[in-house]
């Protein structure tokens, strides 16, 4: 089991968060020198994610005393295990007390938040698992959040917003598909008006429409990416999504689907969580772990039923299972281990008659909460596009605008609200997740999907660099390191890898001016008969 998909953060965090009473060490990760022979502690370049301070505070303890590498690694690794030890413990003490659970049975986040809210707060025969055919069909529509650069940059002021707690308020305010789906085929809307489900359609975006609201799965030059476009396009939407989109002038032929009945099926869930983040200060070990079931509840619906699995056979029952598998070919892998097999399986369509039972395997997955949730996260962002703002850039909680939001929608607590992260004099969008932000302290904040902060320090990654990359055809290479690790030869290597930082048209179209200046970007349209049934 690995601590970190049940606890993602870093340790040095959980540490401060759990208030451990040995917390995590220092050492220089970047020394993999094996002759390294000093008995100095090494040179501040050789250590990650420590500030100069404690750099000096770490190098004082050693001013009558030998640094030596193999003593400083064993100490370092024992104090790693002794901090992870009491976090762990501390939250399975926590959860067990307050949610009567074993962290031990849940090897992820998301599965122990699901199995909070099926434990405490799911009502008998109200979510279905949804898988097979009809899940592929929803898994269709299944995009995230609207991460679009608008506009490459501005001199003048723009406000930086995120929303408090995106999935969890629109899980707790919105209602989600439960019972049973019911296939139709035709517009629904016609016999039902207020119809609720997954609907397969032709879209006719309006024209001339700045920041489109509707995505899809578009397969281009790049292969395939999640593109809000223009023009005219088929494929699966939630129904709530359609239905805001006609209030932006899009407009939409039903040509079959799946019903679905409604109900508030989260809110009890979300609330009494979020009550607890504000019941305990943000130090608090109970306000993290609120944070964390909260934040990490609706993913485990849409996880893919697609798994494998690895079993050790006899000789004898591998060559049954072969001749039943068939045309299924669910085998894998196959590893011979003395008079056995080590044998990896993929989930069979059709169950096979052996003792392993792969067929019947059931994972309590519902790719249409999934879907629902994301799908209303983006109803909650369209209210800030194509409005009084100019947007410069979005994610999928956050918005870049030219101007402050109304009072209205302004809250650092409430579950739904903006909160202001920052003002700033000068901003440059390059792509998704890559960006450049200059405060009015003229500190910077830099972004770049990818790179660690590291990186962007030894690169020298600045204001200049990012104006210089607004020109067609330039492009930086950032060099970082890369970690390896090998379970067989138990090791880890560490290699440069280069990151090619430039301009990016996977999502919307770039506009250049007559000086090779990216100036603009603007949707892609998409011709009549395209098809996103990949």
């Amino acid at each position: 089991m690995d601590s970190y998909l049940i606890l993602p953060s870093s340790l040095k965090n959980l540490c401060k968060s759990f208030l451990v009473k040995d917390p995590k060490g220092i050492f220089p990760y970047k020394l993999y020198d094996i002759n390294y022979n000093s008995k100095l502690v090494p040179d501040f370049k050789y250590f990650s994610n420590i500030t100069i301070d404690e750099y000096n505070t770490y190098k004082d303890s050693f001013l009558d005393k030998i640094w030596n590498f193999k003593d400083e690694s064993i100490k370092y690794c024992i104090l790693d295990c002794i901090s992870l030890f009491q976090i762990l413990s501390k939250f399975n003490t926590l959860i067990f007390n307050k949610f009567k659970l074993n962290i031990n049975k849940y090897p992820t986040l998301p599965s122990l938040s699901f199995n909070l809210f099926r434990t405490h707060y799911l009502k008998e025969d109200t979510i279905h698992m949804i898988s097979g055919k009809i899940g592929e069909d929803i898994r269709k529509g299944y995009t995230g959040g609207a991460v679009d650069m608008y506009k490459p940059y501005s001199n003048k002021k723009i406000y930086g917003y995120d929303v408090n707690g995106l999935y969890a308020y629109v899980m707790a305010n919105f209602k989600y598909p439960i019972g049973e789906p019911m296939y139709f085929e035709g517009d629904i809307t016609k016999i039902e008006p207020n119809a609720f489900g997954f609907f397969y359609c032709k879209i006719t975006a309006p024209e001339g429409l700045l920041y489109p609201i509707l995505q899809t799965h578009h397969k281009g030059n790049n292969g395939v990416r999640t593109i809000a476009p223009l023009g005219k396009w088929e494929d699966m939407y939630f129904s709530e999504e359609l239905y805001n989109a006609e209030k932006f002038g899009y407009k939409f032929e039903i040509l079959w689907g799946y019903t679905f009945e409604s109900d508030y099926i989260f809110t009890e869930f979300i609330n009494d969580l979020h009550k607890l983040r504000l019941d305990y200060p943000k130090n608090d070990p109970m306000n993290l772990s609120a944070k964390l079931l909260m934040n990490a509840a609706y993913g485990r619906f849409g996880m893919d039923d697609d798994f494998t699995f690895t079993h050790i056979m006899s000789k004898k029952d591998y060559i049954n299972f072969e001749k039943q598998d068939g045309a299924t070919d669910s085998i894998i892998d196959v590893v011979e281990i003395g008079d056995n097999y080590l044998v990896q399986i993929k989930n069979p369509k059709v169950k096979l008659k052996t003792d392993l039972d792969n067929g019947s395997e059931n994972h309590n997955v519902n790719i249409a909460i999934a879907s629902a949730v994301s799908a209303y996260a983006r109803v909650h962002m369209s209210q800030f596009k194509n409005n009084k703002y100019k947007l410069y850039y979005s994610d999928t909680d956050s918005i870049f605008i030219d101007r402050p939001l109304d009072d209205s929608v302004i809250s650092n607590t409430e579950l739904g609200k903006m909160k202001l992260e920052g003002i700033y004099e000068k901003a440059i969008f390059l792509a998704p997740k890559v960006y450049i932000l200059q405060l009015e302290n003229n500190n910077f904040e830099i972004k770049i999907k990818g790179v660690t902060k590291k990186a962007i320090i030894d690169n020298n990654i600045n204001l200049s660099l990012f104006e210089s990359l607004l020109h067609k055809d330039y492009l930086s290479e950032i060099k970082q390191d890369k970690w390896y690790r090998s379970l067989t030869n138990s090791n880890i290597t560490i290699k440069d890898q280069i990151y090619t930082l430039k301009v990016t048209e996977n999502k919307r179209e770039l506009v250049y001016n007559y000086n090779n200046k990216l100036i603009d970007t603007k949707s892609f349209i998409l011709p009549i008969d395209n098809k996103t049934n990949l």
